[in-house]
């Protein structure tokens, strides 16, 4: 029984003696002595009867805190914010009863402290264009926020403004991947805003361009169309990536698809009418498919579809003119191809056909005049053009020159090849 008595007696001395040594420390740190505090606490910890007395961690992470907010001392201990916070999570860990007696008497100061610090570090940063230590300040800061949410310390389930910050400090500092973190923490929970669409928009680009991962890719493409369905960024990547697999059947199954749901889309309209036209009419007609007849019709009505709801629209006008001008060269081509044999002359049938086809060819031309002559009333009277533009005109003009020296019609030539030869000044 005595020797029991002699323990705990010894057991009370220590625990008085470390009471009044955290009371000391506790002292230098109210008057602002924080690198005795700081000496102090330290070498309280270190000693091994100590390394699990809450109040010591909870004393260590005050000093430290104070240290990271007082301007004198803090360059001297840069990381002393982050050993407030994990000080402050071995006072949690260590705390039996978990009744954190001392954070609630003090409010909770020390870990919002720590909150705000970093919160306040990472927008000076970027506020200075320090993009590298503001990320990491803004990764911080996430640190201690989600860290709050899971005690139950705050109400707010994702900290938005602290995430996007981090990935755009990242972003900015070249840190591509962790920007990506972060952003897909802001996508995954479809968080929507002025602005937040972007995020969505970078993810799709990141992964499909940048990781080369389309299933991913896919994925953010699908979250932004949920948030933002109106935003034609979604149809034309979808439409992009379709493109990149190079399936043309599965590619204008896509088109159709997005047509359906947005049918007034003239741009996508105008883009699938190329596309269509591309793959049926080739040059060489034996490198042409054999539903090249079907694909050109298809394109010939989309594109008068577009210019029925955008009669403006150049480009249309002058694809539809391009439709009928090569069809009328396919038939200048059979025309060629009848030729008499080597000292022989052509049959009747021959020269009968040869003349229906110069009627045909001369059809076809007439056919596209009119929408040729449209790209110059649209673009030819305007000022300064945008490249595209100017290259639509001159196309315009080009087979324009063609068909009219074709009909031997050498007043409209000279007029055309004069346009021809001053889009550039004008333009």
């Amino acid at each position: 029984m005595k020797k029991l008595l002699l323990t705990m007696m010894f057991a009370s001395a220590v625990v008085a003696a470390s009471a009044q040594n955290l009371d000391k420390i506790q002292a230098n740190l109210k008057a602002k002595k924080y690198s005795e505090a700081k000496t102090q606490i330290d070498q309280f910890l270190a000693n091994e009867k100590n390394a699990k007395n809450a109040e010591g961690w909870y004393t260590k992470a005050k000093v430290y805190n104070e240290i990271s907010q007082d301007a004198t001392v803090a360059s001297s201990t840069p990381d002393a914010r982050w050993t407030a916070f994990e000080s402050l999570k071995q006072y949690v860990t260590l705390d039996d009863k978990g009744q954190l007696v001392s954070l609630k008497l003090d409010n909770y100061k020390p870990i919002m402290d720590v909150y705000q610090g970093y919160f306040k570090a990472g927008a000076d940063d970027y506020n200075a264009n320090r993009f590298e230590p503001a990320f990491t300040n803004f990764k911080n800061c996430l640190a201690v926020s989600e860290y709050m949410a899971q005690q139950k310390w705050s109400n707010v389930a994702m900290d938005t403004t602290v995430i996007l910050y981090a990935g755009i400090s990242a972003e900015k500092s070249g840190k591509r991947d962790d920007a990506a973190v972060y952003y897909a923490k802001l996508a995954d929970a479809k968080v929507a805003g002025e602005g937040m669409v972007e995020i969505y928009k970078w993810l799709v680009d990141y992964y499909y361009n940048q990781k080369k991962d389309p299933a991913t890719a896919a994925k953010y493409l699908e979250l932004g169309k949920s948030v933002y369905p109106t935003d034609a960024f979604w149809a034309a990547y979808d439409l992009d990536m379709a493109r990149d697999k190079g399936d043309k059947a599965e590619l204008f199954k896509k088109y159709e698809a997005v047509l359906a749901g947005d049918p007034s889309n003239t741009a996508i309209r105008y883009n699938y009418a190329v596309e269509l036209y591309q793959e049926g009419y080739k040059p060489e007609v034996a490198q042409r498919p054999a539903n090249s007849a079907e694909l050109i019709t298809k394109a010939d009505e989309n594109l008068k579809k577009v210019i029925e709801q955008k009669p403006d629209y150049a480009a249309a006008y002058l694809v539809l003119g391009q439709i009928q001008y090569n069809q009328g060269v396919d038939l200048n081509n059979q025309n060629k191809a009848i030729r008499p044999p080597s000292g022989g002359k052509l049959k009747p049938e021959e020269l009968k056909k040869k003349e229906e086809l110069r009627g045909q060819i001369t059809q076809k031309f007439d056919a596209a005049i009119p929408y040729f002559e449209k790209v110059d009333a649209l673009l030819g009277g305007q000022g300064k053009l945008k490249m595209e533009d100017k290259g639509y005109l001159k196309d315009a003009y080009d087979l324009l020159i063609t068909i009219y020296d074709n009909k031997g019609n050498k007043e409209k030539l000279k007029a055309y090849e004069e346009k021809f030869n001053n889009v550039d000044k004008v333009h």
